[in-house]
């Protein structure tokens, strides 16, 4: 008996003193305001870090940390994830991701349509033969190799991906207008099937342009069949986002019903002035199909601009076979003037964005490849026709042959009304459909749209503190766990103890987007303190030049 009460004596001791030993981290966050990621109120509380890990969070008052911050004033948030990212080429160039650190993005997804893999030594060629400003050699052929070779080179945030249906038409059918063979089917569907055990996160497409454009629904539910075995998602930039928007959402809706696959709109948006009343019922087609029990979510960036090239302004038939077939039509006398009366005439059979913007005055050429071409960096079409004495059509004919590209633009499209309620909409990402880049060195060769640099900051600073379209919790949530959910993406998203430790620290009152359209190389402010799996990249707004980024990988990722 005495022995047992020895026994429990010493346990006492020793749980009193385990208990009344300080928690120690390695890195100790105190006094922050908590949005975790939930959209519940936030709360002053503290976070613990260990290794690449959330340890703790609430109230540490009596812990330690080998390294501490006080977070007094400021906002302590999941990193967030950027749901269309451009930046698979340059992050090869700087890892840093200086656009997207700066504005907390600590998670960049790539795919619309496009992906980085799986590559045919043909295909390595013409990518190596069509580069810019930007030079590397291509060193992988599967999605998979591409990320490991991204993440194995070093960047800071981490890196995801879905399988492009436009990179898998170009390996089998190439650019020609016409259906697969059931042969050439077959190898894009196992092609989609590896691409989600390398860890895709679904199937991404891009169907305004050539030769995504070719594709027939059918064909795409047959590719999402495969990602949706694999728990993956289809996410897609619609036939139409104008004149068709309506049937283009429809065909969406429609592959995901047959497909048996959760769906998003890349970019949502009603371009042209023409189409900005369809706002309701886009609304409605998507809460219908959700109520129907369909997953059908979407992304936005906010501005009344998007961004593309000037194939965007011209029929998909004369771009068929790529760049270099295209280009030769376009010297063709009698095809460029089929191809400027169709360039004007107002049609629903293909997406016009030159239609949709109204005027040239409201398209900037922002992105050239010859260097011969690039003073002309940041004018309109209607200043450079005018230079040039020729109509705006031949104006882009001629620039796309001559640039060797086709030439990045600028398209003023949306209405402001429109981008604050799709803010609003509780199925609503966002994504910056740009590339990160830094205001310095082979970058500064061209301009760019200034979401580049701005996007998440502009909806933190103008649309929740200053216009109030939605509070501080409900924007972080649509940044962070909601989007991480529909992907299913495990342990980030959100500010719980076990997940990694992707963690942004920013001045609810100071985070500003200072880029604009006339200067859009300009870093967002307000963001103090940036952690990807617990390593610090950003200090008191300044880059560490730390490189931690991972691979996120999809749900039907099998580890091989």
């Amino acid at each position: 008996m005495k022995s047992l009460k020895y026994f429990t004596f010493l346990s006492l001791i020793f749980l009193f003193t385990q208990c009344s030993q300080p928690q120690n981290f390695d890195v100790l966050i105190k006094n922050g305001q908590i949005v975790d990621g939930s959209g519940k109120p936030s709360y002053v509380g503290d976070l613990g870090i260990n290794a690449d890990t959330i340890a703790a969070i609430g109230n540490l008052s009596s812990a330690e940390g080998t390294q501490e911050i006080d977070a007094t004033g400021l906002a302590v948030a999941p990193g967030f994830i950027n749901m269309l990212s451009w930046a698979g080429e340059t992050l090869i160039e700087d890892g840093r991701s200086m656009g997207g650190i700066k504005q907390g993005v600590t998670l960049e997804i790539f795919g619309e349509g496009w992906s980085m893999g799986p590559l045919s030594e043909s295909m390595k060629n013409q990518e190596e033969e069509k580069q810019g400003d930007i030079k590397y050699d291509i060193e992988w052929n599967t999605l998979g190799e591409y990320l490991e070779f991204l993440t194995n080179k070093g960047v800071s945030p981490n890196v995801a991906s879905f399988v492009g249906a436009t990179t898998l038409r170009i390996h089998t059918v190439g650019y020609e207008d016409r259906a697969p063979t059931p042969q050439e089917l077959d190898n894009m569907k196992l092609m989609v099937g590896q691409a989600m055990e390398e860890g895709a996160l679904g199937v991404g497409t891009s169907l305004i342009y050539a030769p995504a454009f070719y594709s027939s629904t059918e064909e795409l539910i047959e590719l999402s069949k495969v990602a949706a075995d694999y728990d993956g998602m289809y996410i897609s930039h619609m036939r139409s986002e104008g004149p068709r928007l309506l049937e283009s959402l429809d065909e969406l809706i429609r592959i995901a019903n047959e497909a048996g696959i959760r769906a998003e709109i890349y970019h949502l948006k009603q371009s042209g002035k023409d189409n900005w009343h369809k706002f309701d019922e886009v609304v409605a087609k998507v809460d219908s199909a959700n109520a129907a029990g369909l997953h059908i979510t979407a992304n936005m960036y906010n501005y009344i601009a998007g961004s593309t090239g000037l194939d965007a302004s011209m029929p998909p038939w004369v771009q068929e076979g790529g760049y270099d077939k295209w280009a030769e039509r376009l010297q063709d006398p009698e095809i460029r003037k089929r191809v400027k009366q169709e360039m004007i005439e107002p049609t629903d059979k293909w997406e016009s964005l030159m239609q949709a913007a109204g005027d040239p005055s409201k398209i900037l050429l922002v992105g050239f490849n010859a260097d011969s071409l690039k003073y002309l960096t940041g004018k309109s079409l209607k200043e450079i026709a005018e230079m040039r004495g020729t109509s705006p059509e031949e104006t882009a004919m001629d620039l796309v042959v001559q640039d060797g590209s086709s030439v990045s633009t600028i398209y003023f499209l949306m209405s402001e009304e429109n981008v604050k309620k799709q803010i609003a909409l509780p199925w609503m990402s966002f994504g910056s459909d740009a590339r990160s880049m830094a205001t310095e060195g082979v970058f500064l060769r061209s301009s760019t749209h200034p979401r580049a640099y701005g996007n998440v900051a502009r909806l933190l600073g103008k649309y929740v503190r200053d216009e109030k379209v939605i509070p501080l919790e409900e924007a972080v949530h649509k940044l962070s766990k909601y989007p991480a959910s529909n992907l299913k993406i495990e342990k980030r998203g959100s500010l719980e103890r076990g997940n990694y430790a992707d963690v942004v620290l920013f001045d609810p009152e100071a985070i500003n987007d200072k880029a604009t359209f006339e200067d859009p190389h300009q870093y967002a402010e307000g963001v103090k303190h940036v952690f990807v799996n617990g390593t610090q990249v950003l200090k008191d707004g300044e880059h560490t030049g730390e490189l931690p980024g991972m691979v996120v990988r999809g749900p039907g990722y099998t580890g091989n």
